[in-house]
């Protein structure tokens, strides 16, 4: 069993959005996202389902061509295989606990690295 203390885990960084693992097996990955105002993760579409459980703060989820606005108790799924990104709006922190299964590969996370290289929410688009 894994047992976390979500605010425990709390921590944020200037340059980027902040990703805790908590958990990791070959079906699944859980992580305690922590966004700074702007900060995001660059719409990627890894072959893994996500589930996306907004804890505090607003922003924005993409699916596919779609951008879905979040707010505190919204839980947002998106598919295996779909462009998504989560972006916090300029003005507010997002809080965010986000489980994915299969866990991502690392090439998949590719477009991840590159968008935030590049300062870009949808390095798709380039």
């Amino acid at each position: 069993m894994t047992a976390i203390d979500f605010d425990g885990e709390r921590t944020y960084d200037d340059e980027k959005f902040s990703a805790v693992e908590v958990f990791r097996s070959e079906r699944m990955k859980v992580v305690c996202g922590y966004f700074e105002p702007g900060q995001f993760i660059p719409v990627h579409a890894p072959s893994s389902d996500v589930v996306i459980d907004v804890r505090s703060g607003t922003g924005l989820v993409r699916d596919g061509d779609e951008e879905h606005r979040v707010a505190p108790g919204d839980v947002v799924t998106v598919g295996a295989d779909t462009d998504r990104g989560v972006k916090a709006d300029d003005d507010s922190r997002l809080e965010a606990l986000l489980v994915t299964a299969p866990p991502p590969t690392d090439a998949e996370h590719e477009p991840v690295r590159r968008g935030l290289r590049t300062d870009e929410f949808d390095p798709t688009d380039t």
